[in-house]
């Protein structure tokens, strides 16, 4: 699973709220009208630079805050096509492959905003084409990328019935 875009990066501890701001909590029935303010109050012009298959890259502790999977639901109806950071919070990793968002583990201190990638999500590769470099990632687990190719849990639970984990 390869795919290719532009980076914008953020911060260390980028919440639920700087994903989806709170006032617009009001729009969680409507979810397309709700991507289009993702990102809002960590970048006030986010949404108008952004395009559909570009990557969010942040620092330490992504996605803290609350356990609303409306977050990592808005930034995929939006188009991201991963989220790329140095870690993240527990419940926002686990609702991100819920929903089929991808999201690696790497080092983004090297990466800059506006630099074009490509990610290789079965190899944990990470290429940075604008600065020629590559950055190792954890490659996503076999069962995740299985879960992300469907587009999600309950699509894959609705296709194939169950989770086969070979322990």
């Amino acid at each position: 699973m390869k795919v290719r875009g532009k980076a914008w990066k953020f911060g260390d501890n980028i919440s639920t709220d700087h994903i989806t701001p709170g006032r617009y909590y009001h729009l969680r029935s409507n979810m397309p009208e709700l991507a289009k303010h993702i990102m809002e109050d960590a970048d006030p012009e986010f949404s108008k630079r952004f395009r559909p298959g570009d990557f969010i890259v942040a620092g330490e502790n992504f996605g803290m805050g609350s356990s609303r999977e409306h977050a990592p639901l808005a930034l995929k109806i939006a188009g991201v096509s991963a989220v790329i950071a140095k870690s993240f919070a527990r419940i926002f990793y686990r609702n991100a492959i819920n929903i089929g968002l991808p999201l690696l583990i790497a080092d983004t201190e090297e990466i800059e905003s506006g630099d074009e990638l490509e990610v290789d999500f079965g190899e944990g590769r990470i290429a940075d084409v604008t600065r020629g470099i590559e950055i190792r990632a954890n490659p996503l687990p076999e069962v995740m990328l299985r879960i992300l190719n469907e587009g999600g849990l309950v699509s894959y639970v609705k296709k194939y019935g169950d989770i086969k984990i070979k322990i």
